[in-house]
């Protein structure tokens, strides 16, 4: 017998839209009362007002995952508003696509503060709380990475390396919780239709040099969604979504024992352009 979510509290960032969004809709459609976290605020306050309208519970904060004190008001707010918090999605994160040579330093360390530290200053203080709750299920502690978490691709190597960080992190903290009474599951989405692949080429600002999954493959966020809200009815470790998600994964753990393989298949996702630009004998990109 599964979980009932009825009344149970969750938190969650970058819920502003796409898979953030949807998963706010989808829990509070469970009975779940929902906080949603994010930096725009007008976007949350539309969602807020699509749940409310359909009789669910929500509040939007304003928030920034890389500030501590945010993350650590977004859990204080759901606990005044909704007497205390069940789960947490730790969904907030970004991608840029550039090679790992024009990186710089500080673009790299601002999406790992982004993406990992952002969310490990969404877990802890959400996990002091839960373990405050009573009975065998204490709450649940969820944690969007990516199926690139599994393997990296050229070009967005920074970005599959934040994604493998939270990967790592969520299973060992699901191993070191799971005797305290609480789940931790990582989401690992496929391409998925939201604004998120725009919103890299717009940071990238450049032609874009892999091609992307293609778009009889994709998924929406609310399949996305749906998928994270039966982990929370069912923890299971890992969410991966459907036929397809569980086709990525399977072909992801074969590629791994194929190194030389996977990287002949890599050059094929690359860009013509982007392949010609090595280096020439005088260290000058040649075409």
């Amino acid at each position: 017998m599964g979980i009932a979510l009825a009344s149970k509290p969750i938190a969650i960032t970058g819920a502003s839209s796409g898979i953030g969004a949807a998963t706010a809709i989808m829990c509070a459609r469970a009975g779940m009362p929902v906080v949603l976290g994010a930096r725009r605020v007008d976007k949350l306050d539309v969602v807020v007002e699509r749940i409310e309208q359909m009789g669910g519970r929500a509040a939007a904060v304003a928030m920034d995952v890389t500030r501590e004190d945010d993350c650590r008001r977004l859990v204080d707010e759901t606990v005044r508003r909704f007497g205390s918090i069940y789960a947490v999605y730790a969904n907030a994160g970004y991608g840029e696509e550039r090679s790992m040579a024009d990186t710089s330093d500080a673009e790299l360390r601002a999406m790992f503060e982004t993406n990992f530290f952002g969310t490990m200053n969404t877990i802890r203080p959400a996990l002091a709380r839960m373990l405050g709750n009573p009975g065998p299920d204490r709450g649940h502690i969820l944690i969007c990475s990516s199926c690139l978490a599994k393997l990296a691709v050229p070009y967005v190597g920074v970005y599959c390396a934040t994604k493998a960080a939270q990967n790592h992190v969520g299973r060992a903290m699901r191993l070191e919780l799971e005797p305290r009474g609480v789940h931790v599951s990582t989401v690992h989405p496929i391409g998925t239709r939201t604004e998120f692949f725009d919103t890299m080429a717009k940071r990238s600002g450049q032609e874009k040099a892999n091609e992307h999954t293609p778009d009889w493959f994709m998924q929406s966020a609310d399949f996305v969604a749906a998928r994270t809200v039966a982990c929370l009815r069912r923890p299971r470790p890992e969410v991966w979504t459907g036929v397809r998600g569980w086709l990525v994964r399977t072909g992801m753990a074969i590629a791994n024992t194929m190194p030389g393989v996977t990287d002949a298949a890599m050059r094929g996702m690359v860009r013509r352009r982007f392949l010609a630009q090595r280096p020439g004998p005088d260290g000058s990109g040649s075409a």
